[in-house]
């Protein structure tokens, strides 16, 4: 797929780390200009950008708060403005809404604050993120969202968590009728246990073991598990797909 996004560019939110990192570089390997978002962590997300430099791609970073109510039009507002430094043009061509907010609670340990933030940041963020952007994106483009293998399994300790990217796949399939006359497809990828810093599962003997006797693939997910799946669907190979919730999971719980 050498090259797959030359010409492009993409905002990839949450991208100073783990499967957003990985989204960010491998689009910059296949030639799109990718905006590197973050809300904190400065550092962390200049070593997304020096990989990408490193691999001989381009891009830049945003820093934006999505959990606080102005935080995604702010980052619309500073990625159009650096697009039209760029291009002369307030528009783009890829949308990648991976920024999220994790933790495992029970229903009866979920307080307000936890409540919100996990909204804020899983749906209300990517809703208002793409109510901003939509119509900067160039006729043909794409958006991604991505959701969790656990909307569709039962667990109890995600009873926040899983309904919060349950919302964010109800909308994927709602924009993609919206903007399918444009030629813009909308697609949620589910990926399953997957280690990152966030999830550092491979840390843990016994619960990584638990896991993967759970994955028909028998291994842990890796980032780079991800962003092949996303790539696709950024790309020309994804262009037939719209509207669906695609398991990146290894089977996990089949």
């Amino acid at each position: 797929m050498s090259g797959a996004l030359v010409g492009k560019t993409a905002l990839v939110t949450g991208s100073s780390r783990g499967i957003g990192r990985a989204i960010a570089i491998a689009a910059a390997r296949e030639g799109a200009v990718v905006g590197v978002h973050y809300a904190g962590g400065a550092d962390a997300a200049g070593e997304t950008l020096d990989a990408i430099r490193a691999g001989g791609g381009d891009g830049f970073l945003l820093q934006a708060d999505l959990s606080e109510r102005g935080g995604p039009d702010a980052l619309a507002a500073k990625f159009l403005d650096e697009v039209e430094q760029r291009t002369g043009q307030r528009s783009f061509d890829l949308l990648v809404n991976n920024a999220g907010y994790g933790g495992r609670y029970r229903i009866d340990q979920v307080d307000d604050e936890i409540f919100d933030r996990m909204i804020a940041v899983n749906f209300r963020a990517p809703f208002f993120l793409t109510r901003a952007l939509h119509p900067a994106i160039r006729d043909g483009g794409r958006i991604v969202n991505v959701s969790s293998m656990g909307t569709r399994a039962a667990f109890p300790d995600m009873s926040i968590y899983a309904p919060s990217k349950a919302a964010l796949e109800t909308l994927s399939v709602v924009l993609a009728k919206q903007l399918g006359r444009r030629g813009i497809t909308v697609n949620a990828v589910l990926p399953g246990a997957t280690v990152t810093d966030m999830n550092p599962l491979d840390k843990d003997q016994a619960r990584a073991a638990a896991a993967t006797e759970t994955i028909t693939l028998q291994r842990l997910g890796r980032p780079n598990d991800i962003a092949g799946v996303v790539l696709m669907l950024l790309s020309d190979a994804g262009g037939w797909i719209t509207g669906q919730r695609i398991d990146a999971s290894g089977g996990q719980r089949l």
